[in-house]
């Protein structure tokens, strides 16, 4: 098997992949990534994860704004590599490109598919209490995360597991898995499996109105869409006209009104049981434990945040 690959990433997910396929010896011919952008504060342009990890690295980048075009095209069609390596790169591919002779796309995706198919498989197996996901290794196909998959991992999402952290983990886990992939394609042992169409699910984008803090829910709920939420674009409530993210809460058993104050420590009436705020962040400020949060911001015992 040839060891020259195309890599495409954007997100700091996609950095441990490319550094291990990079330290086992792997020519990344190039590394292609969402082009810089501008930062909502002071503007300044800011390059991918990706981008500045390969510029470390000394691979060259290619950021199109749009990879359907004839240039790339033609790059990768005379780039002489037969695997192209898709970690959360944020462009679809098309067709014309998918269809370039002794060239195979493996997609590594961060769900067991065909669960969690789409842009936020992570969050959306946090938000749903899942027990378990994991990593699938895929022949990427024009439809949506539907290819015949070669391998598949399964790790068990702990109770603390928020997105940064289930992030690690599963990152980490795509590193192992496509080297051992690479290894499977060499030894002429790879064999894809169909997805069962019957049983898909998909994990829609995250939109900035599911952040909203809704009480009327349980508490069990309500600390997984925290959780799944954290950092970006994290849940928060409004209070006195203030936005306040909730960075870290647990579930605890007490019963009031929905979204009523119970004391003096930031717990939180629910739908069933409560929530005890443990780290919070006022807008534009940094985070802070609770007992810190409020000794310089008052939120008083019976106040209701709905």
């Amino acid at each position: 098997m040839s060891k020259k690959i195309i890599f495409m990433g954007t997100p700091t997910f996609s950095v441990p992949i490319l550094k291990s396929l990079h330290e086992s010896n792997y020519t990344i011919e190039a590394v292609f990534t969402q082009p810089p952008k501008k930062k909502s504060r002071g503007q300044k342009i800011e390059q991918s994860p990706v981008h500045q990890e390969s510029i470390k690295l000394n691979i060259p980048v290619r950021c199109p704004g749009i990879l359907n075009n004839d240039e790339d095209f033609y790059f990768i069609k005379n780039s002489g590599v037969r695997h192209i390596v898709v970690v959360a790169y944020g462009q679809i591919i098309s067709e014309k490109i998918l269809n370039i002779p002794n060239i195979i796309f493996l997609n590594i995706h961060a769900s067991l598919l065909p669960k969690w198919r789409g842009a936020a498989p992570i969050q959306r197996s946090i938000i749903a209490m899942d027990k378990i996901t994991g990593i699938t290794i895929m022949k990427i196909v024009p439809k949506l995360d539907a290819g015949p998959y070669m391998m598949q991992e399964a790790i068990k999402i702990e109770n603390k597991d928020n997105f940064t952290i289930l992030s690690k983990k599963l990152s980490m886990l795509g590193s192992k898995l496509i080297l051992e992939a690479f290894e499977k394609i060499k030894n002429k042992s790879a064999y894809f499996k169909e997805q069962d169409e019957s049983v898909a699910t998909y994990a829609t984008k995250v939109k900035k109105k599911e952040s909203i803090i809704d009480w009327n829910t349980s508490a069990k709920e309500l600390i997984a869409k925290i959780n799944g939420l954290n950092p970006s674009p994290g849940a928060w409530f409004e209070h006195l006209k203030t936005r306040i993210k909730i960075i870290k809460a647990k579930e605890v058993n007490q019963e009031g009104n929905i979204g009523e104050v119970l004391d003096n420590e930031l717990t939180i009436g629910c739908k069933d049981k409560a929530i005890k705020i443990l780290s919070i962040q006022k807008e534009g400020k940094k985070v802070l434990d609770s007992k810190s949060f409020l000794a310089g911001y008052k939120i008083k015992k019976g106040e209701l945040l709905i």
